[in-house]
């Protein structure tokens, strides 16, 4: 079934800050159809529904079997949104679209009848109707429904954009989703593959005996990553609360409780900027293995995405806009300090902070004398060598630093061991054995925020709680999260986050 078919359409559609007129040209059509006694917001009939794909294959199905006569071929009732209409005088042919597809439409007077005819005729591009009727073949071969019954379920009071070929501007696709939802077929192929890739996420790790939980998006003390939380006031409790900016600290209160393999496919919030990688609200799954390290969820990872991607797009070869990403096992495994020698030169650990930062002025790379070797390191790997990796990789043995909730390398007590798994330029998912120390963890915590003691913190800086539930003891584990939205948008081969989520967030329009 052809999606997009050019059309000799009835109207010529307008842009959306120009509809004014046209607004009031369907007003009248609404209060003429009203006056015929025609319900303009009705109810859906009491019928089964076929889709306009089902349609289709009922028919191809019949073509294989005997012929029928006219009166005993099957009446079909479908509904959904007109796109097109060609007036023929006695005759008009229409096109309906429903989730499943487009199907053409025939009314003839002589058989819908005279009321019903004109009727159909007042109907606009837009409108939403529900229609009764058996299959036939067009000369040109086009599966048709030959109309027995109508009926407006929905007047559309505005004209569709840009002549049902689509909806092109950036911006006006993002603010009226809707719209570009209508027009634009690959759009909403887009994010039914989303739902594809969520519910093989959800298949895989059910199947791998990994429970999904939830945990609160209100929180009173903001944990578990980084980040600039965005505040509320509960006012029921009197007390300031924070949306979540990760839900890793109530995860790990669940193996403290003796679940072993949990996951959440959860909501997070960051208050911070907007970019083609950002969106402050966002979709992430993270999971939790007792009796697991860092080795055993990068095996997880590895396993999880390639399973994911050939279930949903059939390949493992993705084309995005810029490159060709291929995930074929195994993926490469690499140190950061190696990766970092590799990219940055063999001596870069051995040079100076000045040194350091003159070399990364050579790459146009600003770095302040505040600054550590680990930060300096850290923004020249960001700018200039996590952008060139295409195939996946991951990243093992970070600078301590960097993650203040993972163990420390045996081998190296500066380095945790940890992944960051990063491909078509971007980081996908980092995984961590867990720190399940207690005093360590207080230590880290205060060295994140700068102080020697918990006295020396501000009141809520520091989640007692979640110490109290490693104090009762938490296996050892191994956790890790992917940013749902970055997966996507690299297996569907899109350049912008806004392109995987319904409803973007956007800077307000001025004036």
């Amino acid at each position: 079934m052809t999606d997009e078919h050019t059309r000799q359409e009835s109207e010529e559609n307008q842009d959306l800050d120009a509809g004014g007129d046209l607004r009031e040209q369907r007003l009248r059509k609404l209060e003429d159809l009203q006056a015929r006694g025609v319900e303009v917001f009705s109810d859906p009939p009491d019928k089964t529904f076929t889709s306009a794909q089902q349609a289709y294959e009922s028919f191809t199905e019949a073509e294989t079997g005997e012929e029928t006569e006219e009166e005993d071929k099957p009446r079909f009732t479908l509904a959904g949104r007109l796109t097109a209409k060609r007036d023929m005088g006695k005759s008009v042919f229409a096109d309906l679209r429903d989730q499943s597809g487009r199907i053409q439409l025939y009314a003839k007077k002589n058989i819908l009848g005279e009321d019903a005819f004109e009727i159909f005729n007042l109907l606009d591009i837009g409108d939403i109707v529900a229609v009764e009727g058996p299959l036939f073949k067009t000369r040109k071969g086009e599966i048709t429904v030959r109309l027995e019954w109508i009926r407006l379920l929905t007047k559309s009071l505005r004209t569709l954009p840009e002549k049902w070929h689509g909806l092109t501007d950036v911006e006006q696709r993002h603010r009226h989703r809707y719209l570009d939802l209508i027009s634009n077929s690959s759009v909403r192929e887009i994010f039914r593959k989303r739902t594809e890739v969520v519910r093989e996420i959800r298949a895989f790790l059910d199947d791998k005996d990994f429970m999904e939980v939830e945990t609160p998006m209100l929180q009173p003390l903001p944990g578990g990553a980084a980040a600039e939380p965005f505040e509320t006031y509960y006012a029921a409790l009197r007390s300031p609360m924070f949306l979540r900016i990760a839900p890793e600290l109530y995860l790990k209160r669940l193996l403290t409780g003796g679940f072993e393999r949990v996951y959440e496919l959860n909501r997070n919030f960051r208050n911070e900027g907007l970019s083609r990688h950002h969106n402050p609200e966002f979709t992430m799954l993270e999971v939790y293995q007792a009796y697991g390290d860092c080795r055993s969820v990068m095996d997880l990872t590895e396993e999880l995405i390639t399973t994911v991607a050939q279930n949903v797009l059939g390949t493992l070869c993705i084309s995005t806009e810029e490159n060709t990403v291929d995930l074929s096992r195994p993926w490469e495994r690499v140190r950061y300090h190696d990766l970092i020698r590799r990219h940055l030169g063999e001596d870069w650990f051995d040079l100076t902070d000045q040194q350091r930062r003159e070399r990364a002025q050579t790459w146009e790379i600003t770095t302040s004398p505040e600054m550590t070797e680990v930060e300096i390191t850290q923004e020249v790997y960001e700018k200039t060598i996590e952008p060139n990796l295409i195939n996946p990789v991951f990243i093992t043995e970070l600078p301590a630093p960097l993650v203040p909730l993972a163990k420390k390398c045996r081998n190296n007590p500066e380095t945790v061991d940890v992944f960051e798994l990063v491909f078509n330029g971007q980081e996908i998912a980092p995984g961590y054995s867990e720190l399940n120390d207690p005093l360590e963890q207080r230590q880290r915590l205060l060295e994140q925020l700068g102080v020697e003691t918990v006295e020396q913190a501000e009141e809520g800086q520091i989640d007692e709680d979640f110490l109290t539930a490693l104090e009762y003891g938490m296996p050892p584990a191994g956790g890790m999260g992917i940013g749902v939205d970055r997966l996507v948008m690299t297996l569907l081969g899109v350049d912008s986050i806004r392109e995987v989520i319904l409803f973007p967030h956007l800077r307000q329009k001025s004036g």
